[in-house]
């Protein structure tokens, strides 16, 4: 019989270090271990599948318990002898805020210590080139979702940002998005941060979105996945070893033309050269499309064979894509989430799962899980919160860097 302990040891969790000067990181690592564990932890446990001595366990859990971080939550018996106690995460110590700067729609967050959603606000993006009044609307939005919640400052982590590349991620600037005129060059890492008062970070929207899976939602358990982002563009977040790939400026991901081609736009636009939507339906702002698309999505439900051959043509794309990617990097798990994804899901799958399957490459020595993201269509803004979380709370194996 499989034991707990040996089932938490098959778990994703990194290895602590009981070097001198470490504190830091050892207790990210215990942070991370017991998150990992919603039924929860032991001491002995914890010291077991980190690495760390007892004491180096007992020294960081006190304080944790200390700060409010985690809790006893029960015994655990194991045989002869006392019952070990279990300690969890106590969700609503800390809490951060997510924006997701969408073409189309601008969302907020407000997401506790285990990810999950206890604020929500979205608005329309503005069309036009006036940056400083919509991030004065995005830090209303921000301040509103944080006072309506009644948290006191002290348990915000703070703000994390989630952006259409490209970025530049050492600077904080969103540098010409395609789909955003009038945005050009702009500081909005640091802009949004001054707005709140928040601490800010900015990444790339489907980096974000991967980050969110690893930490809360279909891929929790997997080191090495894939998650490839359906919005008003697309890309690729992508996770090797337990890592986020970021590249040297932060853009990893971009899929070139396989992005450009996927957009929500390019799809409606299809659609009425082809004569299966009217002219009505003609993109004039990103928020536009979604009318389009889902229009799109009833024709090809009704059996409408123009219709569902640009979703399979789409489904093909995106397949061809994501088995490449998936071979490169040696997945286990292929996460597919973002609004246009959400309304086209069930028949994209329908071709693109025995496309993986049957992949010479993908599943040549394991299984290759392909599934929908659990978090909805707000993926990203929770991967812009997932971002702080992550940062504060996660082991950083560069924190190890010393001097």
């Amino acid at each position: 019989m499989t034991t707990h302990t040996e089932r938490s040891e098959k778990r994703a969790i990194r290895r602590g270090t009981n070097l001198p000067r470490m504190g830091d990181f050892n207790e990210s690592v215990i942070l991370d271990a017991i998150r990992r564990h919603p039924t929860g932890l032991s001491r002995v446990e914890l010291a077991q599948a980190t690495g760390l001595s007892a004491q180096t366990v007992s020294n960081i859990t006190r304080r944790l318990l200390d700060q409010g971080v985690a809790r006893e939550s029960g015994k655990q018996n194991t045989g002869p002898g006392k019952p070990r106690t279990l300690l969890e995460i106590v969700p609503t110590s800390r809490y951060a805020v997510g924006v997701h700067l969408d073409p189309a729609v601008i969302t907020c967050v407000l997401v506790d210590l285990l990810g999950t959603v206890v604020g929500h606000h979205s608005q329309r993006t503005p069309s036009g080139a006036d940056t400083d009044g919509t991030v004065a609307d995005m830090a209303a939005s921000v301040r509103s979702l944080v006072a309506e919640s009644g948290i006191d400052e002290d348990r915000m982590l703070g703000l994390g940002i989630a952006a259409p590349g490209p970025i530049d991620a050492a600077a904080g600037w969103v540098v010409d998005p395609p789909e955003l005129p009038g945005w050009g060059r702009y500081p909005l890492r640091d802009r949004l941060s001054e707005a709140t008062g928040l601490p800010a970070l900015l990444d790339k929207d489907v980096t974000a979105s991967v980050v969110a899976e690893r930490w809360a939602g279909a891929a929790t358990e997997s080191r090495n996945l894939l998650f490839f982002y359906l919005g008003t563009g697309s890309g690729m977040g992508l996770v090797v070893e337990d890592t986020v790939l970021r590249g040297v400026s932060g853009n990893a991901g971009e899929v070139g033309g396989l992005g450009a081609a996927s957009s929500t736009r390019t799809l409606v636009d299809e659609a009425i050269a082809l004569g299966v939507l009217g002219a009505e339906y003609t993109v004039l702002d990103p928020a536009d499309a979604q009318r389009g698309l889902e229009r799109l999505a009833e024709l090809a439900a009704e059996g409408d064979a123009q219709a569902d051959g640009i979703i399979e043509r789409l489904a093909i794309r995106i397949g061809r894509g994501v088995c490449a990617a998936g071979t490169l990097l040696d997945v286990d798990t292929i996460v597919f989430g973002g609004p246009t994804w959400l309304v086209l899901s069930h028949r994209l799958l329908k071709t693109i799962e025995p496309m993986v399957a049957r992949s010479p490459f993908v599943r040549a020595t394991h299984p290759t899980t392909v599934v929908s993201t659990t978090l909805g269509e707000n993926v990203a803004a929770v991967g812009a919160a997932s971002l702080v979380l992550d940062q504060a709370l996660s082991a950083q194996p560069r924190s190890l860097l010393l001097g």
